[in-house]
Formats: structure tokens, sequence, C-alpha cells
């Protein structure tokens, strides 16, 4: 079993919680997202795999997860960009944001997302067991593809692409 960190509104820490009991009460915690470019300026974006526990099979940021409660953030970012892509990479903070939403499953995203950023021109090694496919895509492509099928997408993405920090 995984626990996530709790925080508050202000992204102080409050305590631990297992990673799904969060997920299914709602309870507000601390994630990260990872966002790499290439030179060219395109998003390397990582299809789910099917068999997460939520957004199984959707277009996803290059790599998201949370940070167990002994490690910072910044850490876990690295750890978890290794594990899922194949990437070893120190990425850099850019910003954060809380957002909630429903998923499926009867799931609720709550999370304080710290958003990592990066420059990366090779090929991923992607874990089969994390992630199903992966690709680069332009900022302007992406924006289309999610109007024109919003539902292929996880909705922490659809709201990464729309803020105005990633365009700078």
């Amino acid at each position: 079993m995984e626990n996530v960190i709790l925080v508050d509104e202000l992204d102080n820490t409050i305590g631990t919680m297992e990673k799904l009991a969060a997920h299914q009460t709602g309870a507000l915690h601390r994630a990260f997202s990872i966002l790499l470019f290439n030179s060219q300026g395109q998003l390397l974006l990582q299809k789910r795999a099917e068999s997460k526990y939520h957004c199984g099979g959707l277009w996803s940021n290059t790599c998201c997860s949370h940070p167990l409660p002994d490690e910072t953030t910044q850490d876990a970012a690295y750890r978890k960009l290794k594990q899922e892509m194949g990437i070893e990479l120190r990425t850099t903070f850019a910003y954060k944001f809380i957002y909630k939403t429903s998923l499926d499953n009867h799931l609720i995203e709550y999370e304080c997302d710290h958003v990592f950023v990066g420059v990366f021109d090779g090929v991923p090694v992607i874990n089969p067991n994390e992630v199903a496919d992966w690709k680069f895509m332009n900022i302007t492509e992406l924006h289309q593809a999610i109007a024109q099928n919003p539902g292929s997408f996880t909705p922490w993405l659809k709201l990464m692409v729309t803020h105005e920090k990633l365009l700078n």
C-alpha cells in the first residue's frame, strides 16, 4: 500500500493516507506532473496503461504521480520519470495548482499538483506496466486534439495545457 501526503490549501503537510483511499474520499494531497519538451518545443505525452486504477488508456503529460511521505517532490519526480519513461533527468519546478475533478471508477482527484518541466530529445524506454504508448506533439496540435476528442485525455493534462505558464 502506497501512502500520499495530505496537504491543506496552502500545501502544508497535514498527514498521510493510503493512495486509493485518498482518491475514494477526495482528500487533498500532493502530486506532481512532469512536462518534457524536445528542442522543437513539442511536448512528450504518454498514454497511460489500461491497467491503471484510473484514467487507463488516456493520453497524459510525460509523467505524473505522488511523492512518498519520506521524499521531496523533486526527488519523487526524478524517481517516477525514470521508472515510467526510462528517462534520468532532473527537472525544474515551474508552478503548482490545486484542482478537483471526478474520475472514472467513482474516484475523486483533489490534488495540489507541482508541475516540473525539462528538455528531452531522446527516445523513452517505457515501462509497460505504467505506459502503453508515447509521442511528441506540439501545443497547437494538442489543443486541437483535446477540442476534438476531450475524452481521450486526462483531466489534469487538459488543465495544464490551458495554463498560461505552459506557453512561456
